[in-house]
């Protein structure tokens, strides 16, 4: 009995396979519904598997659309070093819209307290891009798992012409049709990865060899102990507050946000098969380090319901 043909072997179609087979029809349907789309980049690891999807569905040719970035102001230096990098070696168009204009405007102010954030911040400058480039779809990197409000969340997620979003006002979504039907000034947010997981993302990256920020894996950093997790703690204005002791320590982080808001972990994951397993022994959502969330329990439904990602 000989070996069978490579070729002639029947193609075994994995899960990851699955989810990227749907990701990519789901680009290239927005591609084909829409007039002016653009997908949102943060240099994390879901908006950078999303430009590797991308890569899939429209290449050689360039993308049909631009990457978005609402800078807050606050981001790592990491990512966005890495945000620039992968954009000139892509070739593709970046917008960059910046909180601190919108501030410097009146249009939005950081939230109040002794721990101020800029992510609802994020709201009115995103709206503001919206109307700007008049964009009438927007590709998020939101997945299901991630926090239960974005378990609410269709593909193709409605937004009325305020970008507010309602759960209840949501459209069916049968045999993978998308109903892209708008009016003028209405916009869809789209999520291609919202069927992956966590784990999803990091065996995907993994599996593809796809580079991404060294914030992720582990690195000595200062950091301070804030509200029980690990703070990290830099120039002004990330300073240790009064009474906080600075210490040098190895973590990593699961969710690359603002530095004001994203707390790390103590890992000693330094490769991508560490973070895989470490990922898979998790029992808390990659969100539990992000503080802004944890201002009361609807806080992520509350900044959609107002025009967040």
């Amino acid at each position: 009995m000989t070996t069978a043909d490579p070729v002639s072997r029947p193609y075994r179609l994995t899960h990851l396979k699955a989810l990227e087979a749907e990701a990519i029809h789901i680009m290239r349907e927005v591609a084909a519904q829409f007039e002016r789309p653009a997908l949102m980049f943060s240099g994390g690891k879901d908006s950078i598997v999303m430009v590797r999807l991308a890569e899939k569905a429209f290449r050689p040719a360039k993308f049909p659309f631009p990457l978005l970035h609402i800078d807050t102001g606050h981001n790592f230096p990491e990512a966005l070093d890495f945000r620039d990098a992968l954009v000139e070696r892509l070739g593709e168009r970046l917008i960059v819209h910046k909180v601190q204009d919108m501030i410097d405007q009146g249009l939005a102010s950081e939230d109040p307290g002794p721990f101020p954030s800029r992510n609802r911040a994020q709201i009115p400058t995103l709206l503001n891009a919206i109307e700007t480039y008049r964009f009438d779809a927007l590709f998020g990197g939101a997945r299901r798992d991630e926090e239960k409000a974005r378990a609410k969340e269709r593909i193709f997620s409605f937004r009325d012409e305020f970008g507010q979003w309602d759960p209840k006002n949501q459209r069916p979504e049968l045999w993978n049709l998308y109903n892209g039907r708008h009016r003028m000034g209405e916009n869809i947010r789209v999520f291609p990865i919202s069927n992956w997981t966590e784990m999803d993302v990091w065996q995907y990256i993994m599996l593809e060899n796809i580079e991404i920020p060294s914030l992720y894996f582990s690195h000595k950093r200062p950091v301070v102990r804030r509200m029980g997790q690990w703070v990290p703690v830099g120039d002004a204005p990330f300073g240790p507050r009064e009474g906080e002791k600075v210490e040098h320590r190895t973590v990593r982080f699961r969710t690359v946000g603002d530095m004001s808001c994203t707390a790390a972990t103590e890992s000693p994951a330094a490769t991508l098969a560490d973070i895989v397993a470490e990922v898979a022994a998790a029992r808390a959502s990659e969100r539990g380090a992000r503080m802004d969330d944890k201002t009361n329990e609807a806080a992520m439904e509350d900044r959609k319901k107002e025009g967040y990602f």
